[in-house]
């Protein structure tokens, strides 16, 4: 048994590290990018509203594309190529956008950008679907708290290395590389041993209409995928209104660092949260507990934040709510993996990411517009919107009209705990 365990252990982390090397520079890069996109058309255009249209440019194909480019990962046979090249072309629109903004017409610009947005699902969502191909299944839920990380990090260090890096050497130097992160975390995508599909998993032809949509029906359907994707959209709304709320909160107590200390105070407990959750997971068969569990328990500090005035005490309700976030988080990825079917796998994953993106734009674009209601007001706001989201997602989980199979168990039941995905079938050959 002694001689066992070091060899389990290396099988696991040798493909987590190799993953990481491909999701924090492409991560970073995927956050950084709008903030050196606008302060990249400030300096060359001199204009804060043009710079908006690059970003929207950027974000709005996470949801557009979102099916496609699932799809198109759930049927190709080769898919360490598809990523990899995948995101490439995401480095590659990055980089050539830091010289044709300000160089060539608007619309060349847009298109550019687009066609690199087009490439983002795999940024986010993508990536993390391929984690039950690298990790044995029964450390995937550690494996999807570490990989929650990823997005808090990036989403910290993301606009601050862009911020940094457009000081020092110049917006377009800093968005370049950006790109060239991007396209770093590419390479590293030759490290992952992904087993090349058979020919009976490989599905030819062209992408109709039923194929791009197969996803989405999945998560209406299946009852644990449809009340975790609900409920987490609707949390984020409130989620993504907390930037917005902090600004207001920093000119309402004249406490300048605020703005972005309290989102870093978030950010940092919300990485806690999920480090936390990797060593002691609360379960390893019911994820979709776990999610409906951690709204409720977002909403509390963020509601009595609303009612204290000192900034110390402030900011620790924040970094206590990014706690409740992280377990959140990392047991929305295990749901979704657990419940999609492997053949919808990515286009799950794709799907779902691109909607929490548009919640929490939708949050902050409808919290901004209600600024003059005051700090105190909107964050109950954003504390009622986890309310809403578990009670929502509890009446999707228990009234369905048909509920989920996961690899040929009993409906709504999981593995069980330290069970291995590895001798229900065998492995192909890595690609």
């Amino acid at each position: 048994m002694t001689g066992r365990f070091p060899m389990a252990t290396a099988s696991v982390a040798a493909p987590t590290a190799c993953y990481l090397g491909v999701a924090v520079p492409a991560r970073l890069a995927d956050e950084g990018a709008r903030v050196a996109l606008v302060l990249l058309a400030l300096a060359r255009e001199h204009s804060a509203s043009l710079g908006g249209l690059p970003v929207a440019g950027l974000m709005v194909p996470h949801v557009v594309a979102a099916p496609v480019a699932g799809a198109l990962a759930d049927r190709v046979r080769h898919r360490r190529l598809f990523h990899g090249l995948g995101l490439a072309a995401y480095g590659t629109g990055l980089a050539a956008t830091a010289w044709a903004l300000g160089r060539l017409p608007t619309a060349l610009v847009l298109l550019l950008v687009l066609a690199a947005g087009c490439c983002a699902p795999l940024v986010t969502g993508g990536l993390t679907s391929l984690l039950a191909e690298l990790i044995p299944q029964r450390a995937l839920t550690r494996a999807f708290s570490v990989d929650s990380t990823t997005y808090n990090l990036a989403g910290v260090l993301g606009p601050a290395l862009a911020a940094m890096l457009a000081a020092t050497i110049g917006p377009g130097a800093a968005l370049f590389t950006l790109g060239a992160a991007a396209l770093t975390g590419a390479s590293a995508v030759a490290l992952l041993r992904l087993p090349v599909r058979s020919a009976a998993q490989h599905h030819s032809g062209a992408l109709r209409p039923a194929v791009l949509v197969a996803g989405a029906r999945e998560i209406v359907h299946n009852s644990p995928l449809r009340s975790v994707t609900w409920a987490s959209g609707i949390g984020q709304i409130g989620i993504g209104a907390l930037p917005v709320i902090a600004a207001l909160l920093a000119g309402e107590r004249h406490a300048d660092w605020a703005a972005g200390g309290l989102m870093t105070a978030f950010a940092a407990g919300a990485m806690a949260g999920s480090l936390t959750y990797a060593v002691r997971p609360w379960t390893r068969t019911r994820p979709e507990r776990v999610v409906l569990l951690c709204l409720p328990l977002t909403a509390l500090p963020l509601a009595l934040a609303a009612c204290v005035s000192g900034m110390a005490v402030t900011t620790a309700l924040f970094a206590v709510a990014g706690w409740t976030t992280g377990p959140l988080f990392s047991a929305l990825l295990t749901a979704r993996e657990r419940y999609a079917p492997p053949e919808l796998r990515t286009q799950v994953f794709t799907l779902g990411a691109g909607l929490k993106s548009t919640a929490a734009a939708a949050g902050a674009a409808g919290i901004g517009a209600l600024g003059g209601w005051g700090a105190a007001p909107l964050l109950g706001m954003a504390a009622g919107a986890q309310i809403v989201a578990a009670g929502f997602g509890a009446v999707l989980l228990t009234f369905s009209p048909r509920r989920s199979r996961r690899r040929g168990q009993n409906p709504g039941h999981g593995l069980r705990d330290g069970a291995s995905a590895e001798h229900s079938a065998p492995r192909t050959p890595p690609n």
